[in-house]
């Protein structure tokens, strides 16, 4: 169940990453709670702005008389309001759930989804698995494809009321052929491993390069393996340094490693000494055991101006991690692979992986 916090669903306009953050801050139960169709209500925000407000009655003072006389979209904005605060309104998790369910009571798929990561996370209420999964079974057959891949990843888990993988896939399946990127990469994963569907490398690879391209930052690592393996696809090394460049860039640990290995040995792609310093420097600082020990190899290769150039270089990176990338994170936790990984054997798992291997010094490496 690590990592595992479904967000809230609003629809419409996208809500800024501080908007999450501080969401995530004032929730005790970092649970299932989540954003991503991100609006308020269900209507152009230019139809609530011309509308003309009592003055006898605040904006927040007419949402709560229209919310009681059942409009859905009001309901929705006072759910969100009452989950995150807004202004001088605090968070009231409570009122929150109670307008979610006025919402979910008249069959809106956003609400209703919104009521199961409430129930899972126990906001507002006391948590409640099994209705959890009947809120995101209810709104994913409503059409909300968030929910799918919610209640997918709820199968996946170790919890015995919920744990059904192949119940999983299904749903990951359905939300992959209406373009989720989440579920193309979970099901191309699964493809690439044979896990509860046929091993195929290049279904694999066409739904794991789908997700990719949506800049999912492991979607690009798992990309960049396959050109480098030539699995499901002609290898092709250039194609997999653009992708590895574009998930280092997001602060992805493995493809700094790799794509400094690349650069270092320069067997399959040309040698850049200097970017695979600057690669192994920041590899360091993310957490990798032996990237310094590789900088510093590098090191000796380099002019001293170079050397600090490189250096310069590394202190003023910043990882630019995507909307999509954040998401997938704060949702369902740093490592997606880990809810397949631990069903398969771990030569399974291995044959799989890159055999890219960082050069020993002592054993007469190329960047020696």
């Amino acid at each position: 169940m690590r990592g595992l916090c479904l967000f809230i669903l609003m629809s419409i306009v996208l809500l800024t990453p501080q908007v999450v953050v501080s969401a995530e801050d004032k929730t005790e139960n970092k649970g299932l709670l989540s954003i991503l169709d991100f609006a308020k209500t269900d209507k152009p925000e230019e139809d609530i702005q011309n509308k003309v407000t009592s003055p006898k009655e605040t904006p927040h003072q007419k949402m709560l008389r229209e919310a009681d006389n059942g409009d859905v979209n009001a309901q929705l904005a006072l759910g969100y309001t009452f989950l995150y605060g807004e202004g001088d309104i605090q968070p009231d998790y409570k009122k929150a759930f109670y307008y979610y369910n006025l919402a979910a009571e008249n069959n809106n798929h956003v609400a209703i989804n919104n009521l199961g990561s409430l129930y899972y996370s126990g906001i507002g209420t006391d948590a409640d698995i099994g209705k959890a999964m009947d809120m995101f079974d209810k709104a994913h057959k409503l059409g909300n494809i968030e929910a799918a891949v919610n209640l997918a990843f709820l199968y996946m888990t170790d919890n015995p009321r919920s744990k059904d993988s192949q119940k999983a896939i299904s749903l990951f399946e359905t939300a992959a052929n209406a373009n989720n990127p989440t579920a193309q990469f979970m099901l191309g994963y699964a493809r690439l491993h044979g896990f509860m569907v046929e091993q195929d490398y290049s279904k694999a690879f066409e739904l794991l390069q789908k997700s990719a391209l949506a800049k999912y930052d492991e979607a690009q690592y798992r990309t960049a393996i396959m050109y480098m393996e030539g699995k499901g696809v002609p290898q092709n090394y250039g194609k997999a340094v653009a992708f590895l460049e574009a998930a280092a860039n997001q602060g992805h640990l493995p493809a700094m490693m790799d794509l400094g290995t690349i650069l270092s040995e320069g067997t399959k792609y040309p040698r850049n000494i200097y970017k695979a310093h600057i690669l192994f420097n920041l590899a360091s600082v993310y957490g990798s055991d032996n990237a310094a020990e590789y900088r510093d190899i590098l090191a000796s290769r380099l002019k001293i101006e170079e050397v600090l150039q490189a250096q310069a270089h590394a202190d003023k990176y910043r990882p630019t991690p995507s909307e999509l990338t954040l998401y997938i994170r704060q949702t369902f936790g740093d490592n997606i692979t880990s809810y397949i990984d631990r069903y398969l054997p771990k030569e399974n798992i291995e044959k799989n992986e890159k055999k890219i291997e960082i050069p020993k010094k002592n054993k007469g490496s190329t960047l020696l």
